[in-house]
């Protein structure tokens, strides 16, 4: 099965290619070493990582990852301040992120694509004693062409969603050698581990639940956003939609718009989990009749904006922290996946969302047992939860510290990690 996903890759690749270009030319982030990504590294580039042969190898796709890989570097420095690292990640925004935060003796990457001449240069290159990966990022030649040298594996933070789960039982025939060439792998829940299991009954006794690494991180140690500085000096709440997808975009702007009419001094902050997005949700603005502002342009419709469209990256930490409430993305209209609820919750901020966030059940299931999340649904309820919590500051107050409680509650992932990965090397 190998020999064909290797044959046929360069094909599937050449269809996905003019995405690849489209996203790398409309994402914002660090684009100079992409090249990286088809192997191609400069001779200055060479002569660095060349003092990094031996490192350990870890893989982050995107910037929820990478958050993730940064805080086990963090931790693993600490304990190892000798121990060299490469982070990789897929994103330019990741990139960007790893860049400017990798802490220690860290070189920080692009991850090749996944075709065996590319992935077998940059282990030429890098030579690693051992690779840690993310979450389900299972690309085969990375994987085996790893094992194969005696590269030691581990699969940590792991996930499997509902649809992933699905499509990796039906062709277990395939995924199970991948799951298999781990040494060890950590299941964020146990429900992840029977289903891991169920692809490959035979990995049991290397899959450990060692639940979310998400919960041990830290809130940001950055300064909060100064709101004044977008919408003056006169205003009320502030209310974040934090990492939105489409079609839910509409559906905020609507509810605040009928929020505003009780309380007209109340902002609102959309934050898309695609930065190129904008042009998209700037048009539902302009029909709106709200005043606002385009953060990636300094577009606006009037002097002072009840709105501000924030299509950049690496800011929402920053809104997040000086935010009154938070409307959780990916979970309104007909979204049902979720984004990571658990930031917002650690910042004791009081939140909105759906009642479904299939990529964070643990997260959810907890904040709900707890009375530590306000469900909106149906979607026709946004504006009345908003105004009641608005209506009630004791009562947001209350919702927010019980989040925040619950966060702290279910740490302790990071250490049963470092367990894992400490038996690598």
């Amino acid at each position: 099965m190998l020999i064909l996903y290797r044959i046929l890759f360069p094909l599937v690749f050449l269809f996905f290619l003019p995405g690849l270009i489209w996203k790398l030319i409309h994402r914002p982030g660090w684009k100079k070493t992409y090249a990286e990504r088809f192997a191609r590294f400069s001779k200055a580039r060479k002569k660095e990582l060349k003092e990094f042969e031996g490192c350990v190898w870890l893989h982050a796709v995107s910037v929820g990852e990478t958050n993730l890989a940064l805080t086990v570097l963090k931790e693993w420095t600490a304990r190892e301040p000798e121990r060299k690292f490469v982070l990789s990640t897929t994103t330019t925004t990741a990139q960007e992120i790893a860049r400017n935060r990798a802490p220690g003796k860290t070189a920080v990457i692009f991850c090749p694509i996944d075709f065996a001449p590319f992935v077998r240069r940059t282990l030429d290159l890098l030579k690693p004693c051992a690779l840690v990966i993310f979450e389900t990022e299972l690309w085969p030649n990375m994987v085996l062409m790893s094992r194969k040298r005696g590269v030691r594996t581990a699969l940590i933070n792991t996930r499997l969603s509902d649809r992933s789960f699905r499509g990796y039982r039906r062709f277990r025939f395939f995924f199970a050698p991948i799951l298999r060439a781990f040494d060890a792998i950590g299941a964020q829940t146990e429900t992840d581990r029977e289903r891991l299991t169920a692809i490959a009954p035979d990995m049991a006794d290397r899959i450990t639940v060692t639940g979310n690494i998400k919960f041990d991180q830290l809130p940001p140690d950055k300064p909060g956003f100064d709101f004044s500085t977008v919408f003056g000096k006169n205003f009320g709440k502030v209310v974040i939609a934090a990492s939105t997808h489409n079609p839910e975009d509409a559906l905020i702007v609507q509810a605040f718009t009928e929020v505003r009419k009780k309380f007209p001094d109340t902002r609102l902050v959309i934050v898309p989990r695609h930065a190129e997005r904008g042009g998209e949700i700037e048009k539902i603005l302009a029909a709106s009749g709200l005043n606002w502002l385009r953060r990636s342009t300094g577009g606006r419709s009037g002097e002072i904006p009840d709105v501000l469209l924030a299509d950049t990256t690496g800011e929402l930490p920053g809104f997040l922290k000086s935010a009154d409430l938070v409307i959780m993305g990916k979970t309104l209209a007909g979204n049902d996946e979720g984004q990571n609820i658990i930031e917002p919750a650690l910042l004791g901020k009081p939140v909105l969302c759906g009642p479904k966030l299939k990529n964070f059940r643990q997260a959810i299931d907890a904040l709900r047992k707890n009375h530590a999340v306000r469900i909106v649904e149906p979607d026709s309820r946004l504006a009345a939860e908003l105004e009641s919590l608005l209506a009630d500051p004791a009562a947001a107050a209350a919702l927010g510290a019980a989040a925040a409680k619950t966060m702290q509650a279910n740490r302790g992932a990071l250490q049963k990690t470092m367990e894992i990965t400490g038996k690598l090397t």
